[in-house]
């Protein structure tokens, strides 16, 4: 045994990577996948009784379609919860909207006027193209966390800091006053997977980057049209949104080097690149390498997993309007799912040493303070109403729960 900056690392000779190399897709594969998935959730959430170009038969009458504009539908429930008293209706076709912000009473225009535009029409036929709008912005900010840590640890070096934030990651797990959640760890999990199971670190390895992106895209999909009602979805998606912009305000102040770029005196592997096995959505000037501590990998995961295991109904007395009780097959599918998933992913971020434990517990606390929390975006509210206003489009009525109502689904 050896002590190296106050972390001990036991002496053992690292066995030479004998697994069958990984299977390589090509650069414009991950893209596609991720296309296809998008558009054919776009395709299947469809409104079928309306037509983007018969303009004679209107969605609502603008009495009726006030209800559109008195919330966000993309970043708040499409049916309004605490500002819905502050909507102004009356008899004037499109009389303006009052909002509540910051204690504040905000006077908007309505947006109804613009419903036979083009593109207003487009998006009634295709609500979900909201949805991918606002994953594309959650993206952009996260391509620009790399960009802002940089220049605030410009003078220190930013390799260094992290450096030292990650060594300080694997003390605290090991000396610090949590350690007792940690009674096992990364480098053990990893030296299992090397001695006698590199067939399956090789899988954990393509699985950490193929696994992530599209499995959260297709969750995001899949839970639009199974959701009950647009606010069962929409805070599922509120607390992912704000997981995400919690940990891109981590990466940006407190950046972390993963397990795998640390020196190796700690006895990482980086098996994803040995495996040549990286992302094609991981790679690129402006993907933040530094950004280990929350794991979005598991933020993302863990709060896929709660929502399966809310949709299981197995922990509900009550049901949504319209909802079935599923069978006890199903729930059992879907508990086992909802636990399976997070359990898969925090293996394989461990495994691949991608991440820390301490990572994953800090997703979870993101994730539960996300939820509880998943409201303050209803001060955005006023500024989609400006944005729809200066695009002269009104915003589409979600579809989610519409066949499940009509049709009596069970899914």
């Amino acid at each position: 045994m050896f002590h190296h900056l106050n972390i001990t690392v036991p002496v053992a000779e690292d066995p030479k990577w004998n697994s069958k190399p990984a299977w390589k897709l090509p650069g414009w594969a991950e893209p596609i996948i991720v296309a296809t998935i998008l558009f054919g959730a776009m395709f299947m959430t469809r409104r079928r009784n309306f037509r983007i170009f018969d303009t004679r038969a209107s969605l609502a009458s603008p009495l009726d379609h006030y209800h559109s504009n008195s919330s966000s539908s993309r970043l708040v429930p499409y049916e309004s919860d605490s500002d819905s008293d502050y909507d102004h209706v009356s008899t004037s076709k499109f009389a303006p909207k009052l909002r509540k912000c910051c204690g504040f009473i905000i006077e908007l225009p309505n947006t109804s006027r613009f419903r036979n535009n083009i593109h207003s029409r487009i998006l009634q036929r295709f609500p979900f193209l909201n949805e991918m709008l606002y994953w594309i912005i959650n993206y952009a900010f996260y391509r620009m966390t790399a960009i802002a840590s940089q220049a605030l640890f410009a003078s220190s070096g930013i390799w260094n800091v992290a450096q030292e934030h990650g060594i300080a990651v694997l003390e605290a797990e090991e000396y610090g006053f949590l350690s007792f959640l940690f009674p096992i760890h990364e480098r053990q999990v990893q030296q299992w997977f090397m001695h006698g199971h590199q067939d399956a670190l090789t899988v954990l390895n393509k699985a950490y980057a193929l696994i992530h992106i599209p499995g959260t895209v297709g969750f995001i999909c899949w839970y639009y049209y199974v959701a009950p009602s647009f606010e069962t979805f929409a805070i599922a998606r509120r607390t992912l949104t704000l997981t995400n912009f919690c940990a891109f305000i981590t990466f940006i102040v407190y950046p972390c080097m993963p397990p795998r770029l640390l020196p190796a005196a700690y006895g990482f592997l980086d098996t994803v690149r040995h495996d040549d096995a990286q992302s094609v959505w991981m790679s690129g000037k402006y993907v933040n390498t530094l950004a280990a501590m929350p794991s979005m990998h598991f933020g993302y995961a863990f709060c896929i997993g709660m929502t399966i295991i809310y949709h299981s109904g197995v922990f509900r007395r009550t049901l949504e309007r319209g909802e079935y009780r599923k069978t006890p097959l199903a729930k059992l599918f879907y508990l086992a799912l909802g636990i399976g998933y997070p359990a898969f992913i925090l293996t394989t971020i461990v495994a691949t040493a991608n991440h820390y434990f301490m990572d994953a517990l800090l997703a979870v606390g993101f994730v539960f303070l996300s939820f509880f929390c998943n409201k303050i975006f209803y001060v955005f509210i006023p500024l989609e109403d400006l944005f729809l206003y200066l695009i002269r489009a009104d915003k589409p009525i979600p579809s989610t729960g519409d066949r499940f109502h009509k049709r009596g689904g069970r899914i």
